[in-house]
């Protein structure tokens, strides 16, 4: 499915962002390994959360959806029960690694596969680290799905440095250190999302080697309710809209401001970006609140590289796109992982900024370009991307003209209804 966007003479309105999608599959996981009946609220349901059950289903666990609620019957660490059929993560990276941490300490035999697009994608950091604790994964020679995962208990404790910033290999290891004798130390040189810690209560501190997370073998998991914030990773591209549109005001509610997530907000501010929190608070051990971003006048450089890119890595393609029109230069390094993603997301953005009139300068790990008055509506491949569609599509309403989006339909793995609310603010 085609999209078109029009220019449009200002958004308004209040919009209410989907559930966090990290924070929704680390959520029905934890559920699900939990001694009990655990309610989560505001579960996103989009695909990709969606695999994450369909998977835990298959491994006995019974749950129950009404509207944005997910129950989850937990059957404790050791309740999974084997399942003869491979285990289906879809498009959802974060589904096959973390599941891979759980399925490494089972008893019995897994396979975890994919659609096309993630069984492409690289599983060689989350296999490495697993095999040490004593795992036995096997994968196609470049390390990538299906994954056959023979389920070894116990696992072995490590300490384990993170060689690159990565929340879903943390997470898996910390899943499998669930299942390992002794306690699981983790160090980050650069602080990843913690959601999976804060949910399971786990002890973090700051040493000199780096950010620590340890996990206990067999810690009890007690049922509990949740309620998921806002994504900051989707309330982004409405953020970039508000900003880049003239006549623009915009309140989102309800937004996760974890700070291991909230990273975007300084550097928008950082060039200008009008965007005030409101009622912040602290729910289910989550900081949110309500985010009012008005439409400015953007002048001054992003620069992305090091730990900046562990800590704004889901925000990447549209922060490109506010630095196009922004009076001043937007450069990005060592972000060759984008180039594993959903897409290359590093060949995406290069290909379609250059359809819109961007002069852009691609490298290994990153590009760069100065921002530009004069930008062009063009027709623009999603690669079947989730983010580059959203991306493009608030370009397309800062532009004269028609933008079109090829295969749009790919915004419901993170965001569905996405185009029907920028139709609502365009109409508010």
């Amino acid at each position: 499915m085609n999209r078109t966007i029009s220019g449009s003479n200002g958004l308004r309105g209040t919009i209410i962002v989907p559930g966090d999608k990290s924070v929704s599959h680390r959520a029905v996981m934890i559920g699900a390994l939990g001694e009990g009946v655990s309610e989560v609220r505001k579960f996103l349901t989009a695909a990709d959360p969606k695999s994450t059950l369909e998977c835990l289903s298959a491994l006995g666990i019974e749950y129950d959806v009404r509207d944005d609620v997910v129950r989850v019957h937990g059957r404790g660490l050791h309740g999974l029960r084997r399942t003869d059929r491979a285990l289906d993560a879809g498009n959802s990276g974060t589904t096959m690694r973390l599941m891979t941490g759980i399925l490494a300490g089972q008893t019995f035999p897994s396979i975890l596969t994919g659609d096309e697009s993630l069984s492409r994608r690289p599983m060689r950091r989350v296999i490495e680290p697993l095999s040490r604790m004593g795992a036995v994964i096997e994968s196609s020679e470049r390390f990538t799905a299906p994954l056959r995962i023979m389920g070894h208990f116990p696992l072995k404790a490590i300490e384990y440095e993170m060689p690159l910033p990565s929340a879903q290999v943390k997470s898996a290891l910390l899943f499998a250190g669930l299942y390992a004798e002794g306690t699981t130390r983790i160090i980050e040189h650069v602080a990843t999302r913690d959601h999976t810690e804060r949910m399971l209560g786990l002890k973090t501190s700051d040493a000199p080697v780096g950010h620590v997370v340890e996990v206990e073998g067999g810690m009890k998991i007690e049922p509990r309710q949740l309620v998921v914030p806002g994504d900051i990773s989707s309330a982004a591209f409405l953020l970039a809209a508000g900003l880049i549109v003239p006549n623009s005001e915009i309140t989102l509610t309800n937004i996760g401001l974890n700070p291991t997530r909230s990273k975007i907000l300084d550097v928008l501010r950082s060039i200008g970006g009008r965007i005030e929190i409101l009622d912040q608070r602290t729910v289910a051990g989550e900081p949110l609140g309500d985010l009012r971003v008005r439409s400015s006048d953007l002048e001054g450089s992003i620069d992305l590289s090091g730990a900046k890119v562990a800590e704004s890595i889901d925000e990447i393609p549209v922060l490109a796109i506010v630095g196009a029109f922004t009076k001043g230069t937007f450069t990005l390094r060592d972000a060759a992982d984008l180039r594993h993603k959903e897409s290359d997301r590093i060949r995406a953005m290069v290909d379609n900024l250059r359809k819109i009139g961007i002069d852009v300068e691609e490298r290994e790990d990153g590009f760069a370009f100065e921002g530009k008055k004069d930008l062009l509506a063009a027709e623009i491949d999603s690669f079947l991307d989730h983010r580059i569609a959203m991306s493009f599509g608030v370009a397309g309403l800062a532009l004269k003209g028609e933008m079109v989006i090829r295969n749009a339909e790919c915004v419901d793995i993170s965001y569905p209804g996405f185009w029907e609310g920028l139709e609502q603010l365009q109409h508010s």
